[in-house]
């Protein structure tokens, strides 16, 4: 985090006869590679790895299947408890400023509806469509709400349902930070390892301060100062998917 630091860092390197480094992660460590490099002029490339999905430059990081597959498999159960016991149940995600974990899980599970921080959140209109789906004899269901969503996290919005609809059993369950270990999915895997080979390969080809990702199914080269400062944007059509096929 210091000059005197990186300093010290960069005699370690080579003193141990290392001539390259591959860094792991998102926007925090391609900011102290750009500028570890920027002082010593030392190569690095990195690979993308956030739960959250929302480095630009790739169209997946490591960590958001595993991430992904940990809260579809937290829904499921729940979705057992929500059926039996007729209740409404919010559940939230991570997702400070991006909702790819939200997105994605809402599809997976059925989601009745799935809050994220890329479109804003109107209440009204969400409860005038639950008491819709009440109804039609729909007792139970899901909310999946990112914890950046503009209304608050879930706590938060199940108390604003609750306001307007007193007579619905409403729950919330706060996934944390079990999402963020557990054992690798094998698409994480798999993408680790690719990604990881392609990493040696670019540093082979003189290639530095660039983060390797994969684009339409294309290796992509994506310089550490474009991935930091671009924003990865959501597909907020497939929000509507979720809903349709809550029905």
């Amino acid at each position: 985090m210091t000059p005197e630091g990186r300093q010290k860092a960069y005699f370690r390197l080579i003193e141990n006869k290392i001539d390259a480094l591959v860094v792991i992660g998102g926007n925090g460590t391609f900011t102290g590679a750009l500028k570890f490099d920027q002082e010593h002029d030392f190569p690095i490339v990195g690979l993308p790895g956030t739960i959250d999905n929302d480095l630009y430059g790739t169209d997946y990081t490591i960590g958001f299947d595993t991430a992904v597959n940990t809260v579809v498999d937290a829904a499921d159960k729940i979705r057992d408890t929500a059926t039996s016991h007729d209740r409404l149940f919010f559940i939230e995600v991570m997702g400070r400023d991006s909702g790819f974990i939200a997105l994605r899980c809402g599809i997976a599970v059925g989601a009745e509806f799935v809050l994220v921080p890329e479109t804003k959140t109107y209440i009204e209109n969400m409860t005038r469509l639950l008491k819709h789906d009440i109804r039609k004899n729909k007792t139970s269901g899901i909310v999946i709400v990112a914890e950046g969503d503009d209304e608050g996290g879930a706590t938060e919005v199940a108390r604003k349902v609750k306001e307007q609809m007193p007579e619905v059993d409403t729950r919330v369950t706060i996934l944390g930070h079990i999402q963020r270990g557990g054992s690798p999915s094998a698409y994480d895997r798999i993408l680790a390892s690719g990604l990881g080979a392609e990493a040696v390969y670019a540093l082979l080809d003189g290639k530095r301060g660039v983060m390797v990702g994969y684009v339409d199914k294309q290796t992509q080269l994506t310089p550490f100062s474009e991935a930091i400062s671009s924003k990865k944007e959501l597909n907020t059509r497939l929000l509507e998917l979720a809903r349709i096929l809550a029905l």
